[in-house]
């Protein structure tokens, strides 16, 4: 009975499938006949004009963050020589790639003359920037490169690139325009198709699902507790089994994530590295068992004072830690990172080789900055460990705060 049954329901999806392949090929051969003409205006608003502004912003990008920025960079001696070098070089690829991508599209008779002289002037800004780079390789005084006439090449390039942009802008909302003109018909007509013909398939199918509810029903059971195992399985992949905090492996996919989120919103970010004082002197004494729930000590002190859903706490091995805050001022970290000095040597587990206190105590580097465009990932991480170090060779049991990413 069950393979008679089995055969059944297989008979009835084929059915079904069949049905529905018919119905969907008659709305893809009707709907594409009507709709060719507004695919190619599709078409002609998103890839000849929004990919191509996307492009043009890149080279803007190159011009003012990868160039400007690192050239005031080197005359402050905060970047060197090779690595000013390196960057020109790279921005002049990326120049390069994104304007050759953009002058390939296809360019109307009025539209060849303008690129053609843009074309013109990036080349000539191109042995400028060249002649910087030279500069820069044979190691003479950066100095010497004029921010005035960098500034006034930029400022060139800008408004030449920005006309385009503008041009490809006003050719966008032109073509959606002549779009929307057609697109309500386009609707109706597909919309009266789509309605008989789907309203007959939804007959159909009900009639058809209704002698396999019960399947049905079993198989969404079976896959609530594959999403539930799912889900623990998950959750365990990214926590920490002797803390129960989130483990490197979610710091290092919510840390990227988060700097982002501040940069969008220009908003305050802070990062604590955190590391218990004379470990491995405790683990000596005291024995791996004692050093295992000294850890999760700190971890509860940790979880009782971040208690925000924005507020992610790590694990990130053995007895260092990690903290990571959103919208919370360089002040008032500071007062968090301190209460969290305060808190673990308040628990009064004894340290008797401990030099900072007769108490486990733990150091922290701080990192709190507005999160901007300029901000580098990898800058804040390396920023918190050079401030920890600090904190540690300045006597440990304390935090030491920087509240400015130096590259």
């Amino acid at each position: 009975m069950r393979f008679i049954d089995a055969l059944r329901l297989k008979s009835k999806l084929l059915f079904l499938f069949i049905l529905i392949t018919a119905g969907l090929s008659f709305i893809g051969i009707v709907g594409t006949i009507n709709i060719t003409s507004m695919k190619q205006k599709l078409d002609s608003l998103y890839f000849g004009s929004f990919v191509t502004v996307m492009e043009l912003d890149e080279i803007l990008d190159a011009y003012h963050i990868n160039l400007q920025t690192n050239i005031y960079m080197a005359k402050n001696n905060i970047i060197n020589s090779q690595q000013t070098a390196d960057v020109i070089d790279q921005a002049i690829k990326q120049i390069d790639k994104n304007w050759n991508s953009y002058k390939n599209q296809y360019k109307s008779d009025n539209e060849l003359p303008y690129v053609n002289y843009a074309t013109s002037e990036i080349e000539k800004s191109k042995v400028y920037l060249q002649k910087i780079k030279q500069i820069c390789v044979d190691g003479c005084d950066v100095d010497k490169i004029s921010i005035e006439t960098l500034i006034s090449e930029i400022t060139h390039i800008d408004s030449i690139i920005n006309k385009l942009r503008t041009y490809e802008i006003d050719n966008a909302q032109y073509q959606r325009k002549e779009l929307l003109d057609t697109y309500d018909e386009t609707k109706i007509k597909l919309g009266m198709i789509l309605f008989f013909v789907i309203g007959g398939v939804l007959v159909i199918s009900y009639i058809v699902f209704k002698s396999i509810q019960k399947d049905q029903s079993d198989l969404e059971v079976a896959t609530r507790k594959l999403k539930e195992v799912n889900k623990k399985l998950e959750n365990a992949s990214y926590t920490d089994s002797l803390t129960n905090l989130h483990n490197r492996r979610y710091f290092n996919m919510v840390f990227d994530r988060e700097v982002k989120r501040a940069k969008r919103a220009k908003a305050h970010i802070t990062f604590m590295m955190l590391d218990v004082d004379f470990f491995k002197q405790y683990n000596d004494t005291y024995g791996h068992i004692e050093g295992d729930k000294a850890l999760k000590s700190v971890a509860n002190v940790l979880k009782s004072i971040l208690k925000r859903p924005s507020d992610f706490v790590f694990r990130l091995g053995g007895e260092e830690f990690g903290v990571l805050i959103t919208d919370t001022n360089a002040e008032d970290s500071a007062v968090l990172a301190q209460k969290i000095c305060t808190e673990v040597e308040a628990n009064q587990i004894p340290h008797a080789k401990s030099r900072s206190s007769s108490y486990l105590t733990i150091s922290i580097g701080v990192v709190s900055c507005i999160a901007d465009e300029a901000l580098n990932e990898e800058e804040i991480i390396k920023q918190a460990d050079k401030k920890l170090y600090e904190a540690k060779e300045s006597g440990r049991n304390r935090y030491v705060m920087s509240d400015e990413i130096i590259g």
